[in-house]
């Protein structure tokens, strides 16, 4: 099966919920969320769909990524009312694929679209909240724990326990 990656439109978010469901059932968000990141930053917001014609496509995984500033994590479930001024980073919010979209390779297709939004955009350093089963997986793309303080241990106590801040320069 082949698959890629394309853009996010509004009338998605139904295939981001139910897609969400199945892959973070641990860690719920409200529509509200995802259609928010959609309008303030829709660059940042593509799906992942196997290929074919019209509707032979499926859509398997989507991910949402915004600017954001390091070490300042947005809190699980909340909306950001607006990017923030003077972003040094693009944060990525959340990606998911469901169990038929792994081995594919969407995943550092992911991180490639990442990395050439953030090198176009002007940032040099991607950052993401990774769950305790996804570490391995972006620490071997060369994301590393960032070490922020208290301040940031308890905006990741919003998350559940185990979550790790991680960042990772700007490749491109």
């Amino acid at each position: 099966m082949k698959a890629g990656w394309r853009a996010m439109e509004a009338t998605d978010l139904d295939r981001v919920m139910a897609i969400a469901e199945i892959v973070h059932p641990d860690y719920p968000e409200d529509r509200a969320v995802f259609a928010e990141r959609l309008a303030l930053y829709p660059e940042g917001c593509a799906m992942a769909e196997t290929e074919g014609a019209g509707s032979d496509r499926t859509c398997i995984g989507y991910i949402v990524m915004h600017p954001g500033r390091l070490g300042v994590p947005p809190p699980l479930d909340s909306p950001l009312g607006a990017l923030p001024e003077s972003p040094d980073c693009l944060y990525l919010h959340d990606v998911a694929l469901l169990p038929a979209a792994r081995g594919l390779g969407l995943g550092v297709a992911a991180l490639e679209r990442m990395d050439a939004l953030a090198a176009r955009r002007g940032f040099r350093w991607l950052a993401l909240t990774s769950t305790p089963g996804a570490r391995a997986f972006w620490g071997a793309q060369g994301f590393l724990p960032y070490d922020g303080g208290a301040g940031l241990a308890a905006k990741l106590a919003s998350y559940g326990g185990g979550m790790a801040y991680m960042t990772k320069p700007v490749a491109g």
